[in-house]
């Protein structure tokens, strides 16, 4: 049997924190852009930043505390506030109109579990997770760009 899956966006808490001028994972401020309206993903409600909508640009580390394993990166936000998306097993919208994803395993320390990592379609992505996810030394996954390794959202088991 398959495992259910659900896909999970960053905490609401996290988000309004940023918007309102905390520092990102490198102590910086966010930065504020305009969108051009192409490929801008918010990681809060998993849509694209609309043309002529204001965004932050700012370091992320999706995990608990820093250690060797908790890569940080560039993602985007709406600079205004955002609904989240729901956790669902369903695609989030951004995620569905893309190319190529990474995703790879960690198990309940947070660590890499080596041998989980996969490049997967949107067609594929929720089955692959699912697989990935049967296994015991897989506590979650993380959904990264193919091509910029930037982190989009989290799956873990419904």
């Amino acid at each position: 049997m398959t495992a259910a899956i659900k896909f999970v966006s960053l905490p609401t808490e996290t988000v309004r924190a940023l918007q309102g001028g905390a520092p990102d994972a490198n102590g910086q401020l966010p930065e504020r852009h305009i969108s051009d309206g192409d490929g801008v993903p918010c990681r809060h409600c998993q849509q694209d930043v609309a043309a002529g909508d204001i965004y932050l640009i700012l370091n992320y580390r999706p995990f608990p505390s820093a250690q060797p394993y908790a890569e940080t990166g560039p993602i985007f936000l709406h600079a205004d506030g955002c609904p989240r998306h729901p956790e669902t097993g369903e695609l989030p919208p951004v995620i569905a109109v893309r190319k190529l994803f990474l995703i790879k395993g960690y198990n309940a320390a947070d660590r890499i579990v080596y041998g989980t990592g996969q490049l997967v379609t949107p067609a594929e992505m929720q089955d692959a997770a699912a697989r990935v996810l049967e296994r015991d030394d897989v506590a979650y996954l993380h959904v990264r760009s193919a091509f910029n390794n930037c982190f989009q959202c989290r799956i873990e088991r419904a």
